[in-house]
């Protein structure tokens, strides 16, 4: 392989190294948001607030 050819390799590994270092714009919809969205949620779908479940307590003993 020639000099060119690996300073080309290494800067198209770099360059795809610095594009993949943030986060994934296709797994924005999984986190789960703010508290008052995730409350929102909960309410909206018939369950409990987030404040009655974070401070209940565990079942699991």
């Amino acid at each position: 392989m020639t000099d060119d050819s690996i300073l080309r390799m290494a800067a198209i590994a770099a360059v795809l190294a610095a594009s993949s270092g943030g986060e994934d714009p296709g797994q924005i919809g999984r986190r789960l948001g703010e508290a008052w969205a995730q409350d929102q949620r909960r309410i909206n779908m018939g369950l409990s607030s987030l404040m009655h479940k974070r401070s209940a307590r565990s079942t699991w003993k």
